[in-house]
């Protein structure tokens, strides 16, 4: 899964979707745990301030007076985060009454919090004690009994206490929903595999067509898809029918210039002149020629075909037997090597030429002995191609000399019986099929051909 396939696209964009989801999730459920905490700890503090309210008398020198004890222990605690406190507005320390925990310290609330009051004329806010512990605080503005004048409540509590309930839940929660995004990742992987294999399937049967195994794209694919395997079915038989007119075309050129051409030859040497020998010389050429155009067209047409597997073995060993018995007051050994599983895609006659042309070149030029292995080669924009090796210990062709080996017609020694049409036969067919013909030294001495041809995928 590269970055450029459409599933690392669908995946990647699901995932990003996932997270951003989820960590809004994180923060609106942590945000609504919150506020749920504080609406929570806001009741039992307006319970507090209830019964504060209640239980604080004027006495008769006008300062407030707490009648009866409250009953949370927390109060009277020393610095425990718990406090109540009651002052007269525009009064001094002597008026103001603290629970037992405040000791000698005082609550002093910032003006800005004391503004923001709802209907009920209550200010919720946050605030620090001198220890620095986080307080949540309530406050309501109150007139006592026996006097004009409102009295200002305040009732505090060590919200620190739920900092560790808040924290197990925001862990909880985010572990929850990381394995949530985790298996909605995993699921959406799923998905995107699961909804694209008929397209890796369909790219397996196109692999098929192209190796030779299949002619066309069989098999159901879903709605989608289908479209696509049907369009493509018909470009295929569209070539193949094109391929056939286009052999059939050849062929009617071919007998339709041969017999004109024959005539021609046969007035040709009916007759002694000057004329006649020139029209029965260009009449052999033109007939080379159309043998030469019709074998490439032929060469070319077989090679633009999906291929048929050809196997490569029982072609070597009938082309290592015939040579044997060719040159058998020679002593010539001939090793060949062939795996079984590879094999050549396209015709096997085409094969069978360019390996006895190699072949044929190998036993006339060597010394003693021969060797022909078979071995696979990388691939190549996504083909298999095979290497046919052909050594020799004879006396090989000097490096400047191998372009010139491989030209139509050209000998460098004629010495040899020859055309020297070899090694130019066989390359112009290995250019059909997309491949090529390398010379090189050979660990033997002699010369080391090396033939890059199709073959087909396992």
């Amino acid at each position: 899964m590269t970055r450029n396939s459409l599933a690392f696209r669908l995946v990647a964009s699901s995932a990003v979707i996932a997270i951003v989801l989820l960590l809004a999730a994180a923060f609106g459920l942590n945000s609504l745990f919150h506020q749920a905490l504080e609406r929570n700890f806001d009741a039992r503090l307006r319970a507090v301030l209830d019964g504060v309210i209640a239980n604080i008398e004027l006495q008769a020198d006008g300062t407030p007076a707490l009648s009866a004890p409250l009953a949370d222990t927390r109060f009277s605690l020393p610095q425990s985060g718990w406090y109540w406190q009651v002052s007269k507005p525009g009064g001094d320390e002597s008026d103001i009454l603290t629970s037992e925990s405040l000791l000698e310290k005082r609550l002093k609330p910032l003006e800005s919090d004391l503004a923001r009051r709802d209907n009920e004329g209550i200010a919720t806010f946050y605030m620090r004690d001198d220890e620095g512990k986080s307080l949540r605080a309530i406050e309501q503005k109150f007139e006592l009994f026996g006097s004009k004048e409102k009295y200002a409540f305040i009732v505090t509590g060590n919200f620190d206490e739920l900092r560790a309930e808040v924290g197990a839940f925001r862990r909880l929660l985010y572990v929850m929903l990381g394995l949530l995004g985790a298996g909605l990742i995993a699921a959406t992987l799923f998905q995107v595999r699961y909804g694209l294999r008929p397209i890796q399937e369909m790219q397996q049967k196109l692999n098929d067509i192209r190796s030779g195994k299949a002619e066309y794209l069989e098999g159901r694919f879903p709605e989608e898809v289908q479209p696509v395997a049907d369009e493509m079915n018909l470009v295929i038989k569209t070539g193949f029918e094109i391929l056939e007119r286009a052999r059939t075309q050849v062929g009617n050129l071919a007998h339709a210039l041969k017999t004109p051409l024959s005539v021609l030859s046969n007035e040709a040497a009916a007759s002694s002149t000057p004329l006649a020998g020139k029209v029965a010389e260009q009449t052999e050429v033109m007939r080379d020629h159309i043998n030469l155009y019709l074998d490439r067209a032929r060469r070319a047409a077989s090679a633009g075909t999906l291929g048929a597997p050809v196997d490569i073995t029982p072609v070597v060993e009938g082309i290592s037997r015939t040579l044997q018995r060719i040159h058998r007051d020679r002593s010539i050994t001939i090793e060949t090597h062939v795996p079984a599983a590879l094999k050549f895609r396209g015709e096997r006659q085409d094969l069978e030429e360019m390996i006895g042309n190699l072949m044929d070149n190998a036993t006339k030029w060597c010394r003693n002995a021969v060797s022909l292995k078979v071995a696979p080669s990388a691939n190549r924009h996504g083909r298999s191609f095979l290497e046919i090796i052909v050594e020799d210990d004879g006396p090989g062709i000097p490096e400047n000399q191998r372009a010139i080996a491989v030209e139509r017609g050209k000998r460098l020694d004629e010495t040899k019986p020859g055309s020297g049409l070899g090694l130019n036969i066989v390359s112009e067919m290995a250019a059909m099929y997309g491949g090529a013909v390398l010379l090189e030294t050979s660990a033997l001495g002699g010369l080391r051909v090396r033939l890059v041809l199709p073959a087909v995928a396992d």
